[in-house]
């Protein structure tokens, strides 16, 4: 097939090349290795890791995906639990990491070689659904990487869902800002290549001009970003809001709860491009619920209902549902959700239950039964004895115009235990904060008339730069 699956301004491959490439790796493999083996994949998203990636998930090997800028120590610690056989790794990282006894392939002359003289059998034999194909790693709650378990099952049964409420086809193209480590990025590799459309690679959302550009220049049907993406394209871009994208269809946002000011914000500036607000997790390989676009702004701030083959409920802790109103824990049940966590019993007891996933995300309903995200378990803060939710504090300061994104965290207080600092990040022009009247005492004023006295943040820092991780997720420490 001479279709191109990648376009872009650096790299282009078309599915003939992908799958002969694909299928030539996972021959080698085959060979060398056997199957079943665990095998490290790092490299920023690039036809190098399609082609690795693919080679070892049809290989019938479990593919270990970890971001390109991973420090030594959680390169180590995934390295000694996971005992892989082998790492691809580009020569920049190359440099950087110490992969200690762990054979190595990096994006050479070599790698190319390597393939081109492979001789693929046609005919593959296949491998059981419930078989490993990934294992992704997340943040724990212990600070230590924790390994998301994921089979060949979890990864068709969500992409059949996505593709079906997105309604994806061949004529899709994709702007891709997200990367491939992360489930979220995966699922638009894994959704764009089923229906035969195409991605462009964009590693440098940074550069807003390049965003826009590519959305134009290569007639992008479909734009996919978390929260901070969002905002930073809305408020910090001078022209994002007043460009034309004809070509633009839908855009999806997943990767945290974006707020309500700024969802309305891109409805009103494009009210023909479909806004899909999505929610997911690692857990679940990517995706568990969704809004759908025409119930916008009537369900605004819900993430809507479980996708195709997903039973979504909010429940008491009692496992009963909760009633509209009340608040209770997200539990999932389906196809997509994860096996296990890789090598913890404990986690995987806490997590899995009774076949369902406990998200460990706070939400109510409505008595349509759509869901309403409030809060992480974790995230809720105690001042006076009082529980609050971050969330309804950061919706208030982000619906100042001036401002583009607001991170609440509790610090420690003598009298109340926990109080609430607010790092608040603002639009600058010309080297200053714009306008002038963005200040501490303003922040307290509009939080005044809008939330109890006890929710307004007692310590507040003012920054010029927001600082996001390679998902796009913002920095909060």
């Amino acid at each position: 097939m001479d279709k191109d699956f990648v376009k872009g301004a650096k790299e282009r491959l078309s599915f003939g090349e992908l799958y002969q490439k694909s299928l030539a790796l996972a021959h080698y493999l085959n060979e060398t290795l056997g199957t079943k083996k665990e095998i490290i994949l790092i490299s920023p998203n690039s036809v190098f890791f399609l082609i690795c990636y693919l080679g070892i998930l049809k290989s019938g090997n479990v593919c270990i995906p970890l971001n390109p800028e991973i420090e030594q120590s959680n390169f180590d610690f995934i390295k000694n639990l996971s005992s892989p056989d082998l790492a691809f790794v580009t020569n920049n990282i190359k440099q950087r990491i110490n992969t200690g006894h762990i054979p190595v392939i990096s994006d050479s002359i070599e790698f190319e070689n390597l393939i081109r003289h492979q001789v693929a059998p046609e005919v593959k034999q296949k491998f059981n659904e419930d078989q490993t194909a990934e294992i992704i790693f997340t943040s724990g709650s212990t600070g230590e990487p924790k390994g998301v378990v994921i089979s060949h099952r979890n990864i068709t049964s969500n992409t059949d869902s996505i593709i079906s409420y997105l309604k994806l086809n061949e004529e899709d193209t994709m702007l891709v800002v997200l990367p491939f480590y992360y489930c979220y990025g995966l699922s638009l590799v894994h959704t764009h290549m089923r229906v035969g459309g195409s991605i462009v690679l964009n590693n440098s959302f940074i550069f807003l001009g390049s965003v826009i550009n590519d959305l134009k220049k290569f007639d992008c049907t479909g734009f996919a970003g978390v929260p901070s993406h969002f905002q930073i394209l809305l408020r910090k871009s001078d022209s994002f809001k007043t460009t034309a994208f004809p070509a633009l269809r839908y855009v999806t946002q997943a990767g945290g709860k974006l707020h309500n000011i700024f969802i309305n914000e891109f409805i009103q500036s494009f009210p023909e491009i479909r806004f899909f607000v999505m929610y997911g997790q690692t857990e679940a390989t990517a995706r568990l619920s969704y809004l759908p676009p025409e119930l916008l702004p009537e369900k605004i701030g819900s993430c809507g209902k479980g996708i195709p083959g997903v039973d979504l409920r909010v429940v008491n802790e009692n496992g009963i549902p909760v009633k509209s109103g009340e608040t209770g824990e997200i539990i999932a049940s389906g196809q997509n959700i994860m096996q296990c966590y890789y090598k913890d019993e404990k986690s995987t007891r806490q997590t899995l239950r009774n076949g369902w996933l406990y998200t460990g995300d706070l939400a109510t309903v409505d008595e349509e039964g759509y869901i309403y995200l409030t809060a992480r378990k974790k995230e809720i803060i105690k001042v006076g004895g009082r529980r609050i939710s971050p969330k309804e504090i950061e919706e208030v300061i982000v619906s100042m115009p001036e401002v583009i994104d607001c991170s609440i965290e509790a610090v420690y207080d003598d009298i109340l235990g926990e109080t609430m600092k607010a790092t608040v990040f603002v639009k600058v022009m010309g080297g200053n904060v714009s306008p002038a009247s963005v200040t501490i005492e303003s922040i307290k004023l509009w939080c005044a008339g809008r939330l109890a006295s006890y929710k307004i943040p007692q310590i507040i820092e003012l920054k010029d730069k927001i600082a996001i991780t390679a998902t796009g997720k913002r920095v909060k420490k």
